[in-house]
């Protein structure tokens, strides 16, 4: 298994806290090998919480060098975010659903209007929970997806499609609607749906090598920047972007983070975008791009953005 600058052996990846399912794989398309991290237990309930606070991004958010997964934000004394990248210069953003929930945002023009729960830009109060942000999927005229938010409709829900559902419980899960997701009886907060399932059962889409059946690209070309987000079994959200990516690449990325089902989200440079928040007190923040190079979103959806997002925050 190839992470970072050197090679992991049985031994170290014992001793590592990273998962031991891929010690001894193969390196994958992109010369590396990602594994998730560990997930540990809920430790017992102490008598005193830690001190409120903003969440804590930690200088490895702000790095750039090759790395498995480790911390990048902290919140409440418990690690919340974990950031990964690849040497080929991809990253992946993983997420503890016990300390975030994932919200929706509608763009000034997908799914345009006014209204929305949630807006074109994260606004002040929501700045205080801010974790993490990502772009959403593809424009709604391509035909690829739908939306609904707090019981609005832009785009009508279809059966089948690989959908993002977030329930007013905060838990998101993904999967194909009217297979896997919706959970019956489980009141629905947001649904975005993309295309059809990148990853389904561990295993990626049949098509994962036709270029064609994944959007279309600037150029034609076959690794432009792409992104998605998984869910493990263990129910960690995970977003995964780069700037020259194939398909089959990000599906591998995916799968090596132990990813069971997977909903690749928007592609091409302009529309491909990742953030960590630092808090400065009160509502000011700052982002810090997770992509190296990526031309990211403008304004990093602290300002009116015309696509639709996601946002991380703190329960």
């Amino acid at each position: 298994m190839r992470i970072a600058h050197g090679l992991v052996t049985a031994a170290a990846c014992a001793t590592s806290g990273l998962a031991l399912t891929s010690c001894g794989a193969a390196n994958t398309s992109i010369n590396t090998s990602i594994t998730a991290h560990r997930v540990r237990a809920p430790t017992a309930t102490t008598k005193h919480a830690p001190p409120a606070g903003p969440p804590r991004v930690l200088a490895a958010a702000r790095d750039s060098a090759p790395t498995p997964f480790v911390a990048a934000v902290r919140w409440h004394g418990q690690t919340a975010a974990w950031i990964a990248r690849t040497q080929s210069g991809a990253a992946l953003m993983s997420f503890d659903q016990r300390l975030i929930t994932l919200t929706l945002h509608s763009g000034t023009i997908d799914a345009g209007g006014s209204g929305w729960r949630w807006g074109p830009f994260v606004a002040g109060p929501e700045r205080v929970r801010l974790i993490a942000a990502f772009n959403g999927g593809f424009r709604f005229d391509t035909g690829a997806g739908a939306f609904m938010s707090a019981g609005r409709t832009a785009v009508p829900l279809r059966s089948g499609l690989a959908s993002i559902v977030t329930y007013k419980d905060g838990y998101t899960d993904i999967g194909a609607w009217h297979e896997r997701v919706p959970a019956g009886g489980r009141p629905v907060a947001s649904v975005r749906q993309n295309l059809t399932l990148l990853i389904d059962h561990g295993a990626a889409a049949a098509s994962r090598d036709c270029v064609s059946c994944w959007g279309a690209t600037l150029a034609g070309v076959a690794d432009p920047a792409r992104s998605a987000l998984g869910i493990t079994a263990d129910g960690h959200l995970i977003w995964a972007g780069g700037e020259h990516l194939t398909v089959g690449q990000l599906a591998d990325m995916l799968l090596a983070a132990r990813v069971i089902r997977a909903v690749e989200l928007d592609i091409n440079p302009e529309w491909v975008a990742g953030y960590f928040y630092s808090h400065h007190g009160g509502a000011r923040v700052s982002p810090t791009a997770v992509v190296p190079g990526q031309p990211g979103a403008p304004g990093s959806f602290l300002t009116p953005y015309s696509r639709d997002f996601f946002t991380v925050l703190t329960r």
